[in-house]
Formats: structure tokens, C-alpha cells, sequence
């Protein structure tokens, strides 16, 4: 009986140890690594190494050390007014574009993960369609539909593109997650007299944190980065978020790339930020629904 009982679980040890990796998988999956990131950060560090330069070191040492360090690029920037309205015009209309999303794009994707209706899948198909175009594709008419609703130069001409240009990817996320929730919740609320508006805000939005944060990071760096819409849409100063902002630094005839590339990299800390903090419920909210148990 013993020896009977003991190959089992010698078999098993040495399954486990079989789906071990080698030291020649880790070292390969080590060295890819270090490749991915070296293309992410290389290009991050340069840039804001390229700030501390003159033009002319810029210039002739693109990618090394700054033989003198100007901090004045960086200084001049950060105290100036025209930096921080650009700052707050962005984050304005970022935070516009993700509340928007998030609400129309969680309320659309519940209809069509728990209700069942003529059409639904039609009109989710509809929805995922605008993944296939992006807002360049359609800038003239854009433009003449805002220009006839009479939202040009305004905050709104902006955000409300945004959104509805965002709102295929959001449907899509919010939609694969909730439908992947316990259908135990469902049952056991509408047995208590839960309606499906009373279950969607105190049941599912608690429960949806991650996937919440993934589309709002996505939304918002989307809008923060967004430069053709507020290019074409916005004619004030004024109103002009950061991707505009970096004309300035662009003569007729010359452009100080030390300066855009100081500017870039102060206007990108505050999605790095984000990320990072939010880093954790990304990756949660994406891998969601990959695994089924």
C-alpha cells in the first residue's frame, strides 16, 4: 500500500517540476524584456535629457549626456501662464471625455450584456465599427455638424467627438466584463426586488473598479494626447490644450526642439502618473474574461 500511494505523488513532484522554466526560457524571456523596455524608456530619457540642452548640443549629441545642463528650459516653462491655462484646458477636457465615457459607455454596455432586445447585437456591432475609423476620417463632416450646432471654439466642440469616437472601445470593454460577472449576483437581486438600474449602480459599478480604471486611463490619455480635433475645432488661444501649445516653439524659419522637448516631457508626467497608480486595476480590467474558469 505504501508503494502504491508513493508513485503518485512522485509522478505529480515531477510534473511540477516539469512545468518549471529552464534557464535558457528565463534568460530568453529576461532578454526580451530588456528589449521592450529599452524601447519604451530610450526614447522617454532622451527626450527629457534633450531638455536640459542648448540647440546646439541638441544638435550634435542628440542621445547623450548635456554638456551643460540648462535648467532654465525647464523653469521658464513650469512659471510660465501660458503653460499652466494649457494644462488645465487639457485636464478640462480629459476629465470631461472620461466622466462622459465612462457613464454612457458602462450604461450601453449593461443593456447589452443583460438585456436581451431586437437588434442588440446589431446595434453593438454598430458601436464596434468606430473602432475601425478613427476621428480624421470624418473631420469634414465633424466639422460641419459642430459648426452647425454651434460648439466651435468651445470645450464641448471638442469633448463630445471625443467621446463618441471613444465610445466603441468603451462598450466593448465594459460589455466582456460584466458579462463574465457571477450570474449568482442577477439571481439572488432580482429575487430581493432589485430593478436593473438599482443593480447596475450598487452592484456592478462596486464590482467593475477595474475595468473602470482601464477605460478611464485609456479615455483620458486619448483626450490628453488628442491634437487633430482641437486643432481643427478650437481658433482661441485661450482655449488651446497642450499638443497646441507646443506651436509656439515653432518659428518661420527655425524650431527650438530643446524647448518642445522640455515641454513634452513636463506635459506627459501627469499620464505616467496616472498609469502607474492605476497600473494594478489596468492590467486587472484587461485580462478580465481572458481565463474562464
Amino acid at each position: 500500500m505504501t508503494e502504491a500511494t508513493a508513485e503518485p505523488i512522485d509522478a505529480a513532484s515531477a510534473g511540477g517540476e516539469g512545468r518549471q522554466l529552464s534557464a535558457r526560457q528565463k534568460l530568453y524571456i529576461y532578454f526580451s524584456l530588456v528589449i521592450v523596455a529599452s524601447i519604451v524608456l530610450v526614447p522617454l530619457i532622451s527626450t527629457a535629457l534633450g531638455g536640459f540642452k542648448t540647440l546646439s548640443d541638441l544638435r550634435g549629441n542628440p542621445f547623450g549626456m548635456p554638456s551643460q545642463w540648462e535648467w532654465s528650459n525647464y523653469t521658464d516653462i513650469i512659471f510660465s501662464q501660458r503653460y499652466w491655462l494649457q494644462m488645465g484646458n487639457s485636464l478640462l477636457m480629459a476629465v470631461l471625455t472620461v466622466f462622459l465615457t465612462l457613464v454612457f459607455g458602462g450604461m450601453a454596455a449593461f443593456c447589452f450584456a443583460h438585456i436581451r432586445f431586437f437588434g442588440s447585437s446589431y446595434l453593438v456591432n454598430y458601436f464596434l465599427i468606430g473602432l475601425m475609423f478613427p476621428a480624421a476620417t470624418a473631420i469634414l463632416p465633424l466639422y460641419i455638424r459642430i459648426r452647425d450646432l454651434g460648439m466651435l471654439d468651445t470645450y464641448w466642440g471638442v469633448v463630445l467627438p471625443q467621446v463618441a469616437f471613444g465610445l466603441g472601445m468603451s462598450i466593448m470593454l465594459f460589455r466582456n466584463y460584466f458579462r463574465n460577472m457571477p450570474s449568482e449576483l442577477f439571481d439572488a437581486a432580482f429575487v430581493d426586488g432589485c430593478g436593473y438600474m438599482r443593480f447596475f449602480w450598487h452592484i456592478t459599478i462596486p464590482l467593475a473598479r477595474p475595468i473602470i480604471a482601464t477605460v478611464g486611463i485609456i479615455s483620458f490619455v486619448g483626450s490628453w494626447n488628442s491634437y487633430i480635433l482641437p486643432l481643427i475645432l478650437l481658433n482661441s488661444e485661450s482655449l488651446y490644450p497642450w499638443p497646441l501649445g507646443i506651436m509656439i516653439y515653432k518659428g518661420e524659419f527655425a524650431t527650438e526642439w530643446n524647448l518642445v522637448l522640455a515641454f513634452i516631457t513636463l506635459t506627459i508626467l501627469p499620464t505616467i502618473i496616472v498609469f502607474f497608480l492605476a497600473q494594478k486595476h489596468i492590467i486587472a480590467g484587461l485580462t478580465a474574461g481572458a481565463v474562464k474558469s
